[in-house]
């Protein structure tokens, strides 16, 4: 989960949140509907993951590459933002690899970027058999927070070509139109939910004019989501009484949140249905390929990239989530002091992400820091009133 997100939709449409302060205040409405109290105590943690994202300064590699014989489309390097640019990332990649006329594609990698990668070829006609070392639950996208964060660490401002704002918000828009088609099915593995950013700062409610977009720097992540803005929802302020924060202000909006073990079984499942294989297999170096039978690979080994292609552009953005045992009606999620908490279906994730998108940058540390995790999920404890 990343915290520009909630800060800067937290921020916007000024006008609505007095709109809502003076309806909040006339009409009566029930404080804990959807957001009861999260029950935060540290022997309800069933788990402590770490993922390692794979950031790039450039942005995602998607590109053909030659090795041997073996046409090798890269789709990896997405930062935070795997799952929520999966689909547009695949219609990018899956052209190239069937580029004239091939129709046995190999897939190497069976996270989120390759499941939606062997998916896309699917129903473009191709025959697809997935080549992985590990499947979930055990792959890094399986420890993603499961928040729609498209420009989440995706580069670096002064690092990316004059065209990739343009494609970057293809791929979002794409994904974000797919996705639609997941909402509603059992298991509910993807689904509008609420979020609210709590703050300490004193109550005067800001203005769009008296809050201008921060100036983007060079050296700093790129920040896209302005060109989303008629698909995201906007924010508004909760006055008091109308929400069970300890916090000074609340504001609220909503995002998608992926629950990530539903979601999974589900592309998987549709994969198998439709005749794709999934094969165990362990790559060291590319030439490895050479032993695979299709002629065009799709390389979507996200963070695995750097060892497997040397490729010392990708720099690991260590994040770690406390899980929490799921509470039933429990569907939000909540920013403040640093801490995001996301209450999915399949388990409530806690996660420092810090103050700042510096946090856990260049930390390729995967170890679990289980003191970490039982003060941010106490931490957590103390938001309610």
């Amino acid at each position: 989960m990343d915290r520009r997100h909630f800060l800067r939709a937290g921020l916007g449409a000024g006008a609505v949140s007095l709109m809502a302060a003076r309806a909040g205040a006339a009409s009566p409405f029930n404080a804990l509907a959807g957001v009861e109290p999260i029950r935060a105590s540290v022997d309800r943690i069933f788990r402590t993951t770490v993922c390692l994202r794979p950031f790039r300064a450039a942005g995602p590699r998607i590109e053909v590459e030659q090795v041997g014989r073996k046409r090798v489309v890269h789709n990896y390097g997405h930062g935070g933002s795997g799952w929520s640019l999966s689909w547009g990332s695949a219609q990018l990649a899956v052209p190239l690899a069937m580029d004239d006329g091939v129709r046995d594609i190999a897939v190497i990698g069976a996270g989120a970027l390759g499941l939606t990668a062997a998916l896309t070829a699917q129903r473009a006609g191709a025959r697809v058999t997935i080549y992985a070392k590990e499947q979930f639950p055990d792959v890094r996208s399986a420890r993603a927070t499961g928040t729609w964060s498209p420009d989440s660490r995706i580069a670096m401002a002064g690092a990316v070509d004059a065209g990739f704002a343009d494609r970057w918000e293809t791929m979002a828009r794409a994904s974000f139109a797919h996705y639609q088609s997941f909402l509603g099915l059992p298991g509910a593995p993807v689904e509008w939910t609420d979020r609210y950013i709590l703050s300490d700062a004193p109550a005067a409610a800001p203005t769009i004019a008296q809050v201008p977009p921060a100036p983007e720097r060079h050296d700093d992540f790129l920040r896209l989501d302005g060109r989303l803005r008629d698909i995201t929802p906007h924010s508004v302020e909760l006055p008091r009484g109308a929400h069970p924060f300890r916090a000074d202000r609340v504001r609220r909006n909503s995002s998608l949140t992926f629950n990530v073990a539903d979601l999974a079984h589900q592309l998987t499942s549709d994969f198998l249905i439709a005749g794709g294989r999934i094969e165990p297999r362990v790559f060291h170096a590319p030439g490895d390929l050479a032993a695979l039978r299709e002629k065009s690979i799709i390389n979507c080994t996200g963070y695995g990239a750097r060892a497997l292609w040397r490729d010392d552009s990708i720099v690991p953005v260590r994040g770690q989530i406390a899980w929490l045992i799921p509470q039933p009606g429990a569907t939000f999620g909540v920013y403040y002091r640093g801490i995001a908490l996301l209450a999915r279906r399949d388990g409530i994730v806690v996660q420092p992400v810090g103050q700042d998108d510096w946090f856990g940058y260049g930390d390729a540390n995967e170890t679990p820091d289980p003191a970490a995790a039982r003060a941010a999920v106490e931490e957590v404890a103390t938001w309610w009133a």
